[in-house]
């Protein structure tokens, strides 16, 4: 499931390239994925206390592989959203049932592992520009978010009963899968503004792109766009070698431009966790009681 999330950021580009979509376009499958785990993780919850954790482990496990096939082989954005759309719902039930088999099975610091390899996540943003102190922050986020998502994990989990272990997972899972789906579309609602704002003031201040090479692209609907497209595109039209040139230094800088300004805004958002982080239990090896060891009230 973190291989599934990880993945299409780091695939972006060439899914891009291959449906010949919109980068959101690609996204949206990224937080149809998250929204479907959001809002079902709670009745997978209710599925995993009737039938039990063992069976409704081994059937979505089957579910989740065959939709991860059909994603592998998607022909077209349409069949990879919905693939993805059915790796949610899998994955809805998959979480509690992961949580509850290791709340039962594994006791101390062998459930901390596993609840480890369980919550990290680490994300991975792949654009044409490679910049080493860009991709060691990057590393850096994806560490440190995988981090305080365990954490978070380990502590709901030991200070919860043995037998709420899969509710403690699903509301892990909502509330963890709700941020991420509306992290992502608010993330590109944020980056496609800043986009058709800065592009709209360097295509201004740039005296060869005139209304008339302008009426050749939309700049109503301004979104990230290939190099190579928008060449084509203006190549097609008419448009003059130096205005083709101009064209794609414009769609060049205001793309990083939009990436640096959002990256930074986002990294400012996520200071704020250091605030409710701060005020989790500050527990060291040994200080968790084992629940089957607590002591019984007459």
């Amino acid at each position: 499931m973190s291989f599934n999330v990880a993945s299409l950021p780091v695939a972006l580009g060439g899914m891009v390239a291959s449906f010949n979509v919109p980068p959101t376009t690609v996204a949206t499958g990224i937080v149809m994925y998250s929204m479907l785990v959001a809002g079902f993780v709670m009745l997978g919850a209710k599925l995993n206390q009737r039938f039990g954790a063992v069976r409704v482990f081994r059937i979505v496990v089957l579910l989740f592989g065959l939709a991860q096939v059909l994603m592998t082989f998607s022909p077209n954005a349409t069949v990879m959203i919905i693939a993805q759309a059915l790796s949610g719902a899998a994955g809805a039930a998959l979480v509690p049932s992961l949580v509850a088999l290791i709340a039962e099975n594994y006791r101390g610091a062998q459930q901390a592992t596993a609840l480890g390899a369980l919550g990290w996540l680490a994300f991975v943003v792949r654009n044409d520009w490679s910049a080493g102190p860009v991709l060691i922050g990057l590393i850096i986020f994806g560490i440190g978010q995988g981090s305080l998502v365990t954490l978070v994990f380990n502590v709901l989990v030991t200070a919860s009963p043995k037998d709420l272990a899969g509710d403690v997972g699903s509301l892990r899972g909502t509330t963890n899968n709700l941020a991420a789906a509306v992290g992502t579309a608010v993330a590109g609602a944020l980056l496609v503004g800043l986009l058709s704002t800065i592009v709209l003031g360097r295509v201004a201040a740039t005296p060869t792109l005139t209304p008339e090479v302008q009426a050749m692209v939309n700049l109503n609907s301004i979104n990230f766009i290939a190099n190579d497209r928008l060449k084509a595109a203006l190549e097609t039209a008419g448009a003059t070698p130096e205005q083709v040139s101009d064209a794609l230094a414009v769609n060049t800088g205001a793309r990083l431009q939009a990436l640096k300004i959002g990256l930074l805004l986002m990294a400012g958002l996520a200071l704020i966790t250091i605030i409710p982080a701060g005020r989790l239990p500050d527990y060291k090896p040994g200080e968790i009681p084992d629940p089957d060891e607590a002591p019984k009230t007459s």
